[in-house]
């Protein structure tokens, strides 16, 4: 194949400061390769917590597996032959589902597992982030070596971040076009004043926001910040993790809970008015989508009752599916037809988490996604980020394809959705420096804008239409 020959190379975003990034995170909604999942298992917790939780892991693996892989972490190899006649007897094919044999702590492979992120290059490469057991309320010592465990186990590059920050995925939220949204309190608070031992928030001692900002910037790819202050209180672990409260969704849309509810969760008012006047990175108010709390307390399977009401807007999005924290609750199916609103295309499903809600978290705690490779330019593409201007993205009608010459023959472009569907299709028979492509009878979302030459994909770039 001819390889083209591009010059005048610069992406352009609709945010200045991208230019600097060395990694961008993929937004979750993106095309997965599959999904990571640390199993329960008794050799922390005992028996107990690791039968009652089984049932959410079998219904998880069952939803996910249709459409990506899933990569289940096991303690041993005995919970490995447990863990597969708990699927197979629940009559779940296992042709998407691996096992990785590797010790740890706990389930909440969101906050201790590897975060996937692609450099300069496209190329995706994991993230050690430290994590520290929340501050130290935890054993962590099995947890925080999985992303390098993961690493060497699948051959893939890490980047060891423990001596750069401390801090948990679900600490944090972005946009997919570089904003991102978290709390200071699980993040950058030095002591917990309203606990005697003064260390449930003990992360990153002595670093300010600029400096997080900063290293946010290089390894994420984040342009914009929205800082809530956040709380402490000895019921919630996480010192209020972002995941359990807001999220946001394709077309410029944030979800959230009404300010009733945000103040039931613990959210004080000056953090609320900050959610709900957030912008984007062009400085756009986000559309704000408020999903209700559970109508009523929650009580575990065994009739337990937690004394507390659940949040939905702990879901995770996945191909094809969208997985939403479920509490055999009126308020179930409210939720959920909310949030297939928000994801048409993906089926939703109600995953039963009234057990592990128990424990203080829910399906996005506990899911960590590994996204498609290759999806944004990968190397083995003959077209990279450095020989290209497409803009405006995000975008509203149309985009611009700008080239030092358009005059190949056997050049296509197609627009796609974020599970490969092609949805646009345009005649390279063009001959322009600067290409108009009309895009305004798209919904808002993500898309993938693809180059093929001679039918063979050169080239593909994220684009978002608000």
């Amino acid at each position: 194949m001819t390889k083209i020959k591009l010059l005048n190379i610069i992406i352009c975003l609709s945010f200045s400061s991208l230019n600097a990034q060395t990694y961008t995170f993929p937004d979750e909604a993106e095309l997965h390769e599959g999904t990571w999942l640390q199993w329960p298992h008794q050799y922390e917790y005992g028996m107990t917590f690791r039968n009652e939780n089984d049932a959410t892991w079998v219904a998880m693996t069952n939803a996910l597996q249709a459409n990506e892989k899933v990569h289940i972490i096991a303690y041993n190899n005995t919970e490995r032959t447990r863990i597969t006649s708990l699927l197979t007897t629940a009559g779940i094919p296992l042709t998407n589902v691996d096992f990785k044999i590797f010790q740890t702590n706990d389930v909440w492979v969101r906050d201790n597992g590897p975060i996937y992120v692609r450099n300069s290059s496209g190329q995706l490469v994991i993230q050690d982030w430290g994590f520290n057991g929340w501050g130290g309320d935890y054993n962590f010592s099995k947890c925080n070596p999985i992303p390098t465990n993961i690493a060497t186990a699948t051959g893939a590059t890490v980047i060891n971040l423990n001596s750069v920050m401390t801090v948990e995925g679900g600490s944090w939220e972005m946009d997919g076009a570089g904003t991102f949204l978290a709390t200071k309190s699980a993040i950058l608070a030095q002591t917990n004043p309203t606990t005697p031992t003064g260390i449930n928030a003990l992360r990153n001692v002595g670093m300010t926001e600029a400096q997080a900002n900063a290293i946010f910037s290089q390894y994420l790819g984040a342009t914009k910040f929205i800082w809530l202050d956040g709380w402490f209180s000895q019921d919630d672990i996480t010192d209020a993790h972002i995941d359990g409260f807001a999220k946001f969704a394709p077309g410029n849309k944030l979800v959230t809970m009404s300010q009733a509810d945000l103040l039931y969760w613990g959210v004080p008012q000056t953090d609320i008015n900050i959610l709900y006047a957030a912008t984007n990175a062009n400085n756009v108010p986000y559309t704000i989508v408020t999903i209700p709390l559970t109508a009523n307390n929650v009580s575990k399977t065994n009739g337990t009752n937690l004394g507390y009401k659940g949040s939905y807007a702990n879901y995770y999005v996945a191909n094809n599916r969208v997985l939403v924290p479920n509490y055999n609750d009126p308020n179930d199916a409210v939720a959920n037809t909310i949030i297939a609103g928000l994801y048409p295309g993906r089926t939703v499903v109600g995953i039963d988490v009234r057990n592990l809600y128990g424990n203080g978290g829910m399906v996005h705690c506990v899911t960590q996604q590994q996204p498609a490779s290759g999806t944004l330019g990968s190397s083995s593409y003959d077209i990279d980020d450095e020989e290209i201007l497409i803009y405006p993205n995000p975008t509203d009608d149309y985009i611009n394809i700008e080239l030092d010459h358009f005059e190949y023959k056997d050049l296509q472009i197609e627009i796609s959705d974020i599970n490969g569907k092609t949805i646009k299709r345009f005649d390279s028979n063009i001959e322009a420096e600067i290409l108009k492509i009309n895009i305004e009878d798209l919904k808002s979302g993500i898309y993938f804008l693809n180059l093929f030459e001679n039918s063979e994909k050169i080239y593909s770039k994220k684009i978002i239409i608000n």
